[in-house]
Order: C-alpha cells, then structure tokens, then sequence
C-alpha cells in the first residue's frame, strides 16, 4: 500500500525556518517525481517545489526561490523542503504527492492542473503557520 507520510509542520515566526519531510513507503516502482504543494485558506492547492527521484533536477514555484531547499534521501526513501525566511503567505497545508504512474517531469508536475491530482499519490498534509 502506498503510503506519503508527512511531518515537520508546526508554528513559527516570520523569518523562521522549518523542515518539513515526507516519508515514501509500499511504491512497486519508485515514482518519477515527488512534489511539495500547499493549499492556503481558502485558496486552491498549489504546487510548490518539485524534485526528480532519479536525477535530483528540481524545480521551485517563483515567491519560494530562494528561500525554500527540496531534497531527497534515497536510502531512507524521504523528501524534504527546508524552508528559511518564512512568511505569513507561506501559511497553509503542506502535501507531499508522489508521481507513481511516471507521467510527469518536474516542472511539468508542479504547474499540473488541480483537475488532474488525481493521478498523484498523497500524504494526509501538514499545517505550516508563519505568524507573530
């Protein structure tokens, strides 16, 4: 069963960091790529940063350049987003979601439509708040 568990969030300052992980388990193939999305109040789920299992190619959407790092860890199967100088728009749910069926590339997986996330796998999110 596959399984994209999420951890890392929490309650942090402006200017504040976190790093968020997310922990692959139960693929029959490794996915093609993983992906960081947030889905703010109120707002549509948005892809974030974007990373290739194979080759490690990233990608980042514009307001995170910079500031957030995506990562991967092969051996423990994990992705990470380190995120420096948060703001309070970085707030919101934070998904991990995996490209299973090897259907997109990296950027291609970042920019997807939100009428096709069906065809990623996900994690349950975690809750990023950048406050005073």
């Amino acid at each position: 069963q596959v399984q994209l568990v999420e951890s890392g969030g929490g309650l942090v300052q402006p200017g504040g960091s976190l790093r968020l992980s997310c922990a692959a388990s139960g693929f029959s193939v490794d996915p093609s790529t993983i992906g960081w999305f947030r889905q703010a109040p109120g707002k549509e789920r948005e892809g974030v940063s974007c990373i290739s299992v194979s080759d490690g190619n990233t990608f980042y959407e514009d307001s995170v350049k910079g500031r957030f790092t995506i990562s991967r860890d092969s051996a423990k199967n994990t992705v990470y987003l380190q995120m420096d100088s948060l703001r309070p728009e970085d707030t919101g749910v934070y998904y991990c979601a995996a490209d299973s069926l090897r259907i997109t590339t990296v950027h291609a997986m970042c920019v997807l439509s939100s009428s096709l996330y069906q065809y990623l796998s996900w994690g349950q999110g975690t809750q990023v708040t950048v406050s005073s």
